[in-house]
């Protein structure tokens, strides 16, 4: 049985491209029926220039609009109601399908399906959370990443929830290890925030391990790591820096001091594996953890592999039942107050 996923297809820098060919590569190799949603013309010349004569479960939705990268949230949301992103977050909220990808505007996306889905029960801010690369093989999960800039201690404890119960339910992690990302190992190290979070965490019945510093994201030594949406998407950035940098350098000594022919084979492997991990496209895209559906953030330099990887997280969080673990997780705690959209203001695009 095929699930249906939706696909913003005018979302990414270069879309539809990156979008078509992403989604003709999900129907390839997973039991996924991927809807389109777009300028519907557009769409079908190119869908089928790209398919010729293949018969694969694409199916296309007309929206008349799209919400550029540099719109604001806020504006665009109220005046673009027939935005690709609006029109594929309502199939989800009607449950004809079961999960939204979308490579756009990342402010606009997190708006859009906060107004459309809805939170679920016991969440009062959604929070994104993305993967990141570690020495085990298994990624340690970073959330917030842009969603909240500016958070309560009481919002930390809640992202705590998600991201253990994402890490438990879609990652396959038994007992996730949970860090408040901080200044130093210490109690007493950080800013009011952690330090008005550290008690709150310590008493939710997950594996709390304390407070963990930058270089912890990618030690491999903790799963989960907690922050607020600034710090978070300071990090994520640097990190994103980080890694051309390396990549960039690796390569050029590679070049420089590898003569023998097998030896460059052998490192221009090593060095692809390397790339490969290090790489946000094989990550396909951050779950907004907290909304009533799976929608998914991809990159907007997304390529035809970063878009299929998206699809395929929108379709194993689907099939995971993550939102129904984390409305369990919030069941009997007190109901969060009500709070204004302005804090929400997402900064990567």
């Amino acid at each position: 049985m095929l699930t249906d996923i939706v696909l913003d297809a005018v979302g990414s820098d270069k879309a539809p491209e990156p979008e078509i060919r992403g989604a003709i590569l999900a129907c390839r190799l997973l039991p996924v029926r991927v809807h389109l949603v777009g300028p519907e013309e557009e769409l079908r010349d190119q869908l089928d220039e790209h398919l010729q004569d293949e018969d694969l479960p694409i199916v296309i939705h007309h929206a008349s609009e799209k919400i550029g990268m540099d719109e604001k949230a806020a504006h665009a949301v109220r005046t673009k109601r027939d935005s690709s992103m609006r029109v594929g977050l309502k199939m989800v909220r009607e449950g004809k399908a079961s999960g939204f990808l979308t490579a756009g505007n990342t402010g606009a996306a997190m708006a859009t399906a906060k107004m459309v889905l809805g939170c679920l029960p016991g969440v009062d801010r959604p929070a994104l959370a993305t993967p990141m690369p570690t020495p085990t093989g298994n990624p340690c999960v970073l959330l917030d990443v842009g969603a909240n800039v500016d958070c309560k201690a009481h919002n930390l404890e809640q992202f705590a929830v998600m991201g253990e119960t994402y890490a438990r339910s879609v990652l396959k992690i038994s007992k996730p290890r949970v860090g408040l990302l901080s200044i130093g190992e210490e109690e007493t190290k950080g800013n009011d925030l952690t330090r008005e979070a550290q008690p709150l965490l310590k008493a939710l019945p997950i594996n709390y391990i304390g407070n963990v510093e930058g270089r912890d994201i990618f030690s491999g030594q903790t799963d989960v790591i907690v922050c607020d949406g600034f710090v978070g998407n300071v990090a994520l950035k640097t990190s994103e820096g980080v890694g051309r940098f390396v990549r960039e350098v690796l390569r050029e000594s590679l070049t420089r001091t590898v003569t023998a022919q097998v030896g460059a084979l052998l490192s221009r492997r090593a060095f692809n594996d390397f790339r490969r991990r290090l790489d946000y496209r094989e990550y396909g895209g951050a779950p907004l953890l907290g909304v009533r559906g799976v929608c998914i953030i991809g990159h907007g330099s997304s390529n035809d592999q970063a878009i299929y990887n998206g699809l395929r997280v929108a379709y194993e969080f689907s099939r995971s039942g993550a939102n129904q673990h984390i409305e369990q997780a919030f069941a009997g705690r007190p109901k969060p107050r009500p709070e204004h959209d302005a804090h929400t203001d997402a900064t990567i695009h």
